[in-house]
């Protein structure tokens, strides 16, 4: 199985063929991210404004899985098992309302690392009764224009309030900007889970530089 480090989740860039920016594209983004110093990447393409066919999905993939591995970053599929297994993913990330977490944890266990958004104290509490989690995704922490079903935002008290609940790893997420990540690491968050911030950079090495930098904190 590949091995977690909750150090993995300071710089999370997530992006699919729906939040590039005019004139590049997927692959070319990836790895632009990758030379500037993701810790980790997560293809998430759905919604209205994906321009990728079912047929696209595996080959596109598995060329951004070379890319990670090429840079040692953990590539992470985000709501599709299937998918994951077939470009041999590093993980998957399921949200609450994607794949059962328990279905998902039973097919790849000792396999993947496994990543579940939470983002309410109830959602915390029933995934820190189940083994095989590795993090939670939580927020949106800031409105989000990235994500058309994001929840309710739950601000920095409501990160801090999660964090300090569970003793696994939390990864923020949702409406983050360069400016943000000083209060989100004072909440004990181990990262920083973005889309927009890294995909609308106009200085993508100086915008992960900040992410690295940031004062992540880890037991």
């Amino acid at each position: 199985m590949p091995e977690f480090n909750a150090k993995q989740l300071r710089a999370y860039f997530i992006c699919g063929t729906q939040d590039l920016p005019t004139g590049k594209s997927l692959p070319e983004l990836v790895e632009a991210a990758l030379k500037a110093g993701i810790t980790a990447y997560q293809f998430r393409d759905k919604g209205p404004k994906s321009t990728l066919s079912k047929q696209d999905r595996l080959p596109l993939a598995q060329e951004l899985h070379q890319l990670c591995q090429k840079y040692h970053v953990p590539f992470f599929v985000d709501d599709d098992v299937e998918l994951a297994k077939e470009v041999n993913a590093e993980g998957i990330h399921v949200g609450q309302d994607d794949e059962d977490i328990s279905r998902v944890i039973r097919t790849v266990h000792g396999k993947m690392i496994v990543g579940y958004s939470c983002s309410t104290s109830a959602e915390i509490r029933l995934a820190d009764q189940i083994s095989g989690i590795d993090y939670y995704g939580s927020g949106p922490v800031f409105a989000t224009q990235s994500k058309d079903d994001a929840d309710p935002v739950i601000g920095l008290d409501g990160l801090a309030k999660l964090v300090r609940q569970t003793e696994r790893p939390i990864v923020a997420i949702g409406g983050i900007e360069e400016k943000d990540l000083f209060q989100i690491a004072h909440t004990k968050a181990a990262g920083a889970a973005v889309i927009s911030m890294i995909a609308q950079s106009s200085n993508i090495e100086q915008t992960v530089t900040r992410m690295l930098n940031a004062d992540w904190q880890y037991n």
